[in-house]
């Protein structure tokens, strides 16, 4: 049924899943939760959403304020778009090493875009910003360490799985990190319905640090923990799975021309992990990836560098 909405995030959430039809010979079937049909275009609409109602509710943010956020990108996007959509001012900073699309799209959302040196890492995004807060009394929800960013999943993306696959359906699932919040609040809802279910986070092979690796350069834009975030609860998941930058590019180029939908580069690393869980199960089992964003925004990069 379709339904008429009065404003643009009462979208948010709900996103489709498919089925993989190219998954392991004798493997687990594989299902895709497509996070780009969010209206902002990726995962990170569920928690900017989320923070904002959250500061709205304990007085933080009053009508009419400006919301300052270090971001690799994503959560800037749908801070903007979900600022525009309920009337607040929004000031993103990104390091300048991401896409030219996800600049242009937050900017296009009519927020401020500041850029700092990709050298200094997110770090500086986030010092500038604090600089930001303290001079001019703005809300800054800071992802990392806001508890609304890990709460997000838990009251929606966990529960939508579980309404998809019913408390039995599912036998593991796979997303990767940036902050922590997505495995760690989907790990919680799933296991406290079926504590068989398995969860496992992904992240760069060239900088492993949950593995006990040094943070080094990759190309995997948007994941990768800088610092161990209080948003990720190490406890939460089963395992970690490295990926390395060319397999992410070369799964998410793969998937555009085998099942016809685009996926951005760390959803072709989500895929991968997730088609390397699915050999090691049986035929029958059931793997869920979460597909942070879409092709589309990548268009400029390598990803897409014929």
């Amino acid at each position: 049924m379709v339904k008429i909405v009065e404003n643009i995030t009462e979208l948010v959430g709900n996103s489709p899943i498919i089925k993989l039809k190219n998954g392991p010979e004798n493997g687990a079937e594989i299902y895709l939760k497509l996070e780009y049909f969010n209206p902002g275009g990726s995962v990170k609409d569920r928690i900017a959403l989320q923070m904002i109602r959250q500061a709205e509710a304990d007085g933080r943010l009053k009508k009419g304020g400006t919301i300052v956020e270090p971001t690799s990108g994503n959560t800037g996007i749908g801070l903007a778009m979900a600022g525009a959509a309920l009337g607040y001012n929004v000031v993103i900073i990104m390091p300048d090493s991401y896409s030219k699309e996800r600049r242009q799209l937050i900017q296009a959302y009519g927020a401020e875009l500041i850029l700092t040196p990709a050298a200094d890492g997110i770090k500086a995004a986030i010092d500038l910003g604090q600089k930001l807060v303290e001079e001019n009394g703005w809300f800054m929800p800071m992802q990392f360490e806001n508890p609304a960013n890990l709460k997000a999943h838990e009251l929606t993306t966990g529960p939508e799985i579980i309404e998809a696959f019913g408390e039995n359906g599912l036998d593991a699932f796979v997303a990767c990190a940036g902050t922590g919040g997505t495995i760690s609040g989907v790990s919680h809802y799933l296991k406290s319905q079926n504590s068989k279910i398995k969860t496992f986070v992904v992240e760069p092979a060239e900088s492993p640090i949950l593995t006990g690796g040094e943070s080094g350069p990759h190309r995997i834009q948007g994941i990768g923990i800088p610092f161990m975030s209080p948003n990720l609860d190490t406890e939460a998941y089963d395992g970690v799975i490295d990926v390395t930058s060319d397999d992410a590019l070369d799964t998410a180029r793969k998937i555009g021309k085998s099942e016809g939908f685009l996926v951005g580069i760390s959803s072709g690393a989500a895929i991968w992990a997730a088609y390397e869980l699915a050999k090691k199960l049986s035929k029958g089992k059931k793997v869920l990836a979460l597909c942070a964003d879409n092709g589309e925004r990548y268009l400029s990069t390598e990803l897409y560098d014929y």
